[in-house]
């Protein structure tokens, strides 16, 4: 008999949540290491961050979405956003940036540990804001910047695929800079790229992208296993701090492990629950567990969001590199992940009715936000164009990721009640 039989599952029902705060401790107790040592760093994007070439070189790697995002979560972002404003920047650019200039002007100083200054600077164009924010990181610290640009979608569903001439030249384009990316990595770090040990990141990759992949679709199950709005949090950030190293190969093994053992126990998350929902945007950080519970209180979870699909930097398709070519399967991987990520923001529509009948979905839930105009711009057509193509009910609710004077609880109470309040009355109706 197996220690999860013996133990009636104690020690796996969890396990994902609690080893993924703790990793995430861990993350930011290395970070303050580095930053007190002096070492070297790389500030990155979670839409293409170059992880697996970084992680090759022993580089820690720096996502300021995440570290901004914890100021909020720690109630403590005014004071980083109220510094950047007084330093000069508008209330009306992304609340990201101006949390990430404010540990910037406080030499590091952030709620988790503090954080090292840049060797290196990577980014791609998934997000219209990347390439400004990271010439601010230029300007302050004068460490070298790489651009890679990722060819996008032309037109809604007519991405280029496998074996075209169009995607070839794509994947040759994004090959031709990650090999520039080497050498400036060679450059910074004084250390000889290693091909070998690039196949070793790529095999830790491919394991946490396949677990990903898996527990979205174990979250069919009916209750659903896990909250994509908190649990998923947890996840994204040990996809993406530990993607390409052996402890998130472990993790995301382990966490396919209790989602396996979940849905075949029939253990949810909320096991009395009534509406199963989709989160499109970003959450709402400064009351996030608040959040959170106006749904949860009406018997409401979410059962899958876009931010799982793009702050995954599209690892959610589950792509699986070639170790045998591991820089032109990176290419190709990088081409189908960060595009995948981007038409999460701007070519919807499609995935979401599709996620809706696969997932069984009661609602929708659209949260534009202030301050990331890359995610919220046209999610009201979006939502329009999809409600001529489905009858799924959807909420429309405004507030930001960071800025809690945009933030009104109360407001969002009643059109939540109310959104809750007709979907009761439609399931009488049927």
């Amino acid at each position: 008999m197996s220690k999860v039989e013996t133990n009636n599952g104690s020690d796996i029902v969890g396990r994902g949540n609690r080893d993924g705060a703790k990793l995430f401790r861990d993350w930011f107790t290395e970070l303050n290491a580095t930053a007190e040592s002096g070492g070297q760093a790389a500030y990155v994007f979670v839409m293409g961050s170059f992880n697996e070439i970084l992680k090759t070189f022993d580089l820690p790697v720096v996502f300021p979405e995440i570290n901004s995002l914890q100021t909020a979560v720690r109630r403590v972002a005014h004071e980083y956003l109220d510094e950047a404003e007084d330093y000069g920047y508008s209330p009306d650019i992304c609340g990201y940036v101006k949390a990430d200039v404010g540990t910037q002007l406080r030499g590091g100083e952030h709620p988790m540990g503090k954080i090292p200054k840049p060797s290196l600077v990577v980014l791609t164009n998934a997000c219209n804001t990347y390439i400004k924010w990271s010439e601010i990181w230029e300007r302050m610290h004068k460490v070298p910047m790489v651009t890679i640009d990722i060819p996008g979608t032309r037109q809604a569903g007519q991405q280029t695929s496998v074996g075209s001439r169009d995607f070839e030249n794509d994947r040759k384009y994004v090959e031709v800079q990650i090999r520039e990316l080497i050498k400036t990595c060679e450059m910074v770090t004084g250390k000889k790229f290693d091909i070998d040990k690039l196949r070793e990141v790529l095999g830790h990759a491919n394991d946490v992208s396949r677990g990903w992949k898996r527990i979205i679709e174990l979250n069919k199950s009916r209750p659903s296993l896990f909250n994509a709005l908190t649990d998923g949090t947890i996840y994204l950030g040990v996809a993406n701090g530990f993607r390409g190293t052996e402890t998130g190969s472990r993790y995301f093994n382990q966490l396919v492990e209790e989602m396996e053992y979940r849905a075949k126990n029939g253990i949810g998350i909320l096991p009395d629950e009534l509406y199963r929902l989709i989160f499109v945007g970003v959450p709402c950080y400064p009351i996030f567990r608040r959040f959170n519970e106006l749904f949860t209180e009406w018997k409401g979870t979410f059962v899958n969001s876009t931010y799982l699909w793009f702050a995954s930097g599209g690892a959610n398709r589950g792509f699986e590199y070639d170790l045998n070519k591991p820089i032109e399967s990176l290419a190709e991987g990088t081409l189908f992940s960060v595009r995948d990520a981007m038409d999460s923001m701007f070519y919807q529509e499609q995935t979401l009715k599709e996620m809706s009948e696969d997932f069984g979905i009661d609602g929708i839930i659209y949260h534009p936000i202030k301050s990331c105009r890359t995610v919220s711009t046209g999610l009201a057509d979006a939502r329009r164009k999809l409600n001529e193509m489905t009858d799924i009910p959807s909420l429309f609710i405004e507030s930001d990721m960071m800025d809690r004077r945009v933030v009104s609880e109360a407001q969002m109470k009643n059109r939540i009640d109310a959104f809750f309040e007709g979907l009761a009355s439609r399931r009488k109706r049927d």
